[in-house]
């Protein structure tokens, strides 16, 4: 199992937009970044696409995005979250120092997270909204390239689930389990549906006051390697009690009364 533990700190400049029990909308875009279309920009979820810097164009790891909300920014560089002052005055965006997380990850997201947190920090960025993209542009002229990106519902979407909690920190699933556990909710039907890691499942769903209850799961039964079965005994421990479920745009975190969980992402 990959053993990298991230301490989920709250930290006071991160503001998140979170929705515990309910179901996040988005807002529309603008031609230009004014006082009257600052509002628009602000409070919209903007995943960066790529970065621009020397002339050269490299693609953003999956996570990194950046948000405007009341006098602040945060977002994820592409490994670690991060939060700061902003001041916006037309189409003049200013950060002050930045507070970060501090987990170690691959080399590439690293390398992105360097250059990206160093075009943020590098003054006064001018940033262009054309529709649902926008660009921030340096003084050195080094770009970072956003679209909006609409939240994700609790209902419909295939959530994958990337790693357990408990407490203040999760550990990633196994390797073998990646891309292999995920679920989703059909509100008509009142069920939940997806993969323990080795086997199907399906279960009845019950969604009230910000908790999901899963009842027994009906399974497949195949067996699978040691670190898949490993996983889906801890995702079976999810079943036959109230969750406590909260959404952050494109994530969702379940947790038990014991604050043991998992977190998950919307898939693409």
């Amino acid at each position: 199992m990959d053993k990298h533990r991230l301490t989920l700190t709250v930290l006071t400049l991160l503001p998140l937009a979170v929705a515990c029990g309910t179901e996040a909308g988005s807002g529309s875009g603008s031609s230009s970044v004014g006082s009257d279309t600052v509002p628009r920009v602000s409070g919209a979820h903007w995943r960066v696409e790529g970065l621009t810097t020397g002339g050269t164009t490299r693609n953003a790891p999956t996570g990194a995005y950046l948000r405007f909300d009341d006098g602040q920014a945060h977002g994820n560089y592409g490994c670690n979250s991060f939060g700061a002052s902003a001041t916006v005055r037309g189409d003049r965006i200013d950060l002050g120092p930045a507070q970060s997380t501090d987990m170690a990850c691959e080399k590439a997201p690293m390398a992105f997270e360097a250059a990206f947190s160093r075009t943020l920090a590098g003054g006064s960025l001018t940033a262009a909204v054309d529709r649902d993209r926008l660009t921030l542009t340096a003084k050195d002229g080094d770009r970072v390239h956003l679209i909006k990106e609409n939240d994700a519902t609790l209902y419909g979407t295939r959530w994958k689930v990337t790693s357990t909690v408990d407490g203040d920190v999760a550990v990633s699933l196994p390797a073998a389990a990646t891309d292999k556990v995920w679920f989703t909710l059909d509100k008509k039907a009142g069920t939940a549906s997806g993969s323990l890691g080795c086997n199907r499942f399906t279960a009845k769903a019950t969604v009230r006051d910000g908790h999901l209850t899963l009842g027994a799961p009906r399974t497949t039964r195949k067996m699978c390697d040691g670190s898949l079965m490993d996983t889906e005994k801890t995702m079976s421990k999810l079943f036959g009690r109230a969750l406590a479920y909260r959404i952050d745009h494109r994530s969702i975190t379940l947790t038990s009364g014991n604050g043991k969980g998992v977190t998950a992402v919307a898939e693409q």
